[in-house]
């Protein structure tokens, strides 16, 4: 299974300048590279999506941050799914935790969006996880995995990326430390086990489970590759392009 290496640039590159410069050294890091089995995504902004179609290629995809369920209307400050595929983008991050904390998003919301995005064609990369160190942890991922993909059947479940993202591990929430290897993989196995029992063990492997959580080239290795993770959701190291595409090179290899 090929891997994913995801990119949120989250509120950052605050003008046409900075941007420039971001695509500059982007392209010069990603020159000569052979991610033979790693595919990027980048979610800007959505302001800078357009723009950002400058960066596309075989192995470079673009995604948003998020988007509303309805297709147009009257949703002041809304993105729609047609309006994300129809300026270039194939991905869409839903649930990220912060969008949880900040502005109230359920598991309800997250369903809807879900299932719009797979209705016009994009690809959910849906974001689960605990927001304490301890806890009932599973139940928390069963939970939301169950609510969010409610109405997901088999025939779309292999369009969706599952990210397990330990919200406490966040960088936002300046961890102590992160999940073991062992910790990681206990959580794709939960996601695995969850996939299995709603669609099928056939349907199940061919679903992506990556991680997300205070990824850098340093400790990649560890929570994505030895825990069997199929790739990462990248923050803050996603705004350096030398540290974004060392992950990739990582996690490709």
């Amino acid at each position: 299974m090929e891997k994913l290496v995801v990119g949120n640039l989250k509120m950052n590159i605050l003008s046409p300048l900075e941007r420039e410069q971001y695509f500059k050294l982007f392209k010069k890091e990603l020159a000569g590279k052979k991610l033979s089995r790693t595919s990027i995504v980048l979610c800007p902004p959505a302001i800078h999506l357009e723009a950002f179609k400058k960066l596309k290629s075989k192995k470079v995809f673009l995604g948003v941050q998020n988007m509303f369920w309805e297709r147009n209307g009257s949703y002041t400050g809304e993105i729609s799914p047609d309006m994300v595929r129809n300026f270039g983008a194939e991905w869409v991050i839903l649930g990220h935790s912060e969008r949880r904390r900040y502005f109230g998003e359920n598991d309800e919301e997250i369903g809807l969006k879900v299932m719009a995005a797979l209705k016009t064609g994009l690809r959910p990369l849906l974001c689960v996880g605990e927001k304490e160190k301890q806890g009932n942890g599973s139940a928390t991922i069963m939970s939301q995995l169950k609510n969010c993909l409610k109405e997901v059947g088999a025939a779309r479940i292999e369009n969706v990326v599952i990210c397990y993202e330990p919200v406490w591990a966040i960088s936002a929430n300046n961890p102590d430390h992160l999940p073991t290897t062992d910790g990681v993989m206990s959580a794709r196995i939960l996601i695995k086990r969850f996939l299995v029992e709603k669609y099928s063990a056939k349907t199940a492997d061919k679903v992506k489970i990556i991680y997300g959580g205070s990824v850098d080239s340093k400790n990649a290795k560890n929570i994505c590759v030895d825990s069997g993770m199929d790739g990462a959701l990248v923050g803050r190291e996603s705004l350096a392009p030398y540290e974004f595409i060392k992950i990739a090179e990582i996690i490709n290899q």
